[in-house]
């Protein structure tokens, strides 16, 4: 009886030794941007994303993809029910499908509202390129969408009234605000809410908008919430040094969740936070809350999640990526006849952000000038196209397809040779040089500066002599260099090449230049 007592006790001592290292294994497993929960506290996260141009993985796949995202989001509601989904801003404006004909008109953003209503989001807020749209386009799309939208700085601009956007549903005007409120459920029943702010960087003046000033409007928007939630975050589309000048005026906004710059950051101002992730949902921030009702404390985790080809496709999401993927498909097809063969493999990234590309010569620029030069065998005296002519406004990575291309340059058109008296070609060459930070500014090859003199391929530039000149067509319409246009005095003759040829179309040229530099 005695040895059975002892074994009991021995059995009893080793099965709470087993049960507390395992309760401390399952602890230490746990992910280390979660909490460990305390039933007293609330817990919410939110996932973000800002700048998401493109549907569709890009980079040969390996990053990216909304129907990938939706999974990640999926996730964490399993993880946690109270879970949001924002975009900091940038969505509509540019995409290669959206610049694409479907049903007799250009799709101009539609499918990504399709694609982010299927994905259930919350709240987004207007970026700078949500106004490359007409106001009748952007209010098609604002009708269109299940999320709300804030901003506290962008108004409606109607003969020089202000008021607030709005969405027209069954009939109805409904206003958009300058901010949103979230509500979770607290342990005891009551309600936590969570209040979000928003401003965009006044970038892309339109007759139709009205930019109110950014610092001015999210401190207004601040004040005015303040009092009615229990946390404020910001939802921002502006600089890094924008933000920051935010966190200064917000001291007590724990989180800017901000867009605009591409590649992701994570600063602090004082005790204010920016995150921001990779345009393109190449990543998305995951921010874990535990907020205390008792003190009224406020704590986050915020993890840099990688959207890549490991992440399995939401099927539902999936479906409507697929349903654009075919128009674009066929659209691409008629030019080139397979969009996704690798044509060139990128040892450094090419530079086709807007910031750089309309103000210095980037070596995206580079190969699109050299991509017209070769298309006329590199018989021409230079080649030039404007910055504004490149769409993407993002960098390309690793394998590169014929879709990329056509995500560089998603309007094409034909590269002109042109014969031009070398007067005339100064004057454009030195207009595109003055015109750094606009789309007039010029990319080019075999025309460079030395000593305030311009150096062609086969020296220094004449202004008595006439140049043979590879010309974007866009350049010869008079918009963005006015002195030059097909009428010009100085332009003694122009060559339009036929569809047969490479010239035809300038997307075309480049996946000639990336097969001859393979070669």
């Amino acid at each position: 009886m005695k040895q059975i007592r002892i074994f009991l006790a021995l059995f009893i001592t080793f099965f709470i030794v087993s049960c507390n290292t395992n309760k401390k294994t399952a602890n230490t497993s746990t992910n280390k941007y979660q909490f460990t929960k305390d039933a007293d506290k609330t817990y919410f996260t939110i996932l973000q994303l800002n700048d998401v141009y493109e549907i569709a993985p890009i980079q040969g796949g390996k990053y990216g993809g909304m129907a990938r995202v939706e999974t990640v989001h999926q996730d964490l509601l399993k993880e946690n029910e109270q879970t949001m989904l924002v975009l900091a801003g940038d969505f509509l404006s540019p995409s290669l499908i959206g610049t694409m004909s479907h049903n007799g008109e250009r799709v101009r953003g539609k499918q990504m509202v399709e694609v982010m209503n299927a994905m259930n989001f919350d709240v987004v807020a207007f970026g700078n390129h949500e106004f490359d749209l007409s106001y009748t386009h952007l209010q098609a799309r604002l009708n269109e969408s299940n999320f709300e939208w804030i901003s506290a700085n962008v108004l409606h601009n109607i003969n020089g009234e202000y008021s607030y956007f709005h969405k027209t549903i069954d009939g109805e005007k409904q206003s958009l605000k300058d901010s949103y409120i979230k509500e979770f459920v607290n342990p005891d029943g009551t309600k936590l809410k969570v209040g979000f702010i928003s401003v965009c960087i006044p970038s892309n003046p339109k007759s139709y908008v009205h930019y109110g000033d950014m610092y001015e409007e999210i401190k207004r928007a601040y004040n005015e919430i303040k009092d009615n939630v229990d946390i404020v975050i910001g939802l921002t589309h502006a600089s890094l040094t924008q933000d920051k000048e935010i966190a200064k005026l917000l001291p007590n906004v724990p989180l800017i969740m901000g867009g605009h710059e591409h590649t992701n950051s994570y600063d602090k101002e004082g005790e204010v936070v920016i995150a921001k992730a990779d345009a393109n949902a190449k990543t998305a921030y995951i921010h874990r809350f535990e907020y205390d009702p008792a003190t009224k404390k406020t704590q986050f985790k915020s993890e840099l999640k990688e959207i890549n080809d490991s992440i399995a496709s939401n099927e539902k999401v999936q479906a409507v990526v697929d349903k654009w993927q075919v128009v674009l498909q066929n659209k691409i097809q008629e030019v080139v006849s397979n969009p996704y063969e690798v044509l060139y493999t990128a040892k450094e990234p090419l530079d086709a952000r807007e910031s750089t590309i309309r103000s210095v010569q980037t070596n995206m620029g580079k190969i699109i000038a050299e991509s017209m030069s070769l298309a006329y065998n590199n018989e021409v005296d230079c080649a030039l196209v404007n910055g504004g002519s490149v769409r993407i406004d993002d960098i390309l990575a690793g394998d590169i397809n014929a879709v990329d291309i056509f995500r560089v340059l998603p309007y094409g058109g034909e590269v002109l040779k042109v014969e031009i008296k070398g007067s005339l070609l100064k004057e454009v060459l030195d207009f595109g040089e003055a015109a750094s930070g606009t789309g007039a500014y010029l990319q080019r090859f075999n025309a460079k500066k030395e000593n305030e003199e311009w150096i062609l391929k086969n020296g220094k530039l004449e202004e008595d002599k006439v140049y043979t000149v590879a010309f974007s067509d866009y350049l010869l319409r008079g918009l963005d260099i006015p002195m030059l246009s097909d009428k010009s005095e100085g332009v003694i003759s122009i060559y339009t090449p036929k569809n047969d040829e490479i010239a035809y179309d300038i997307r075309k040229a480049i996946v000639n230049f990336f097969k001859w530099e393979q070669a």
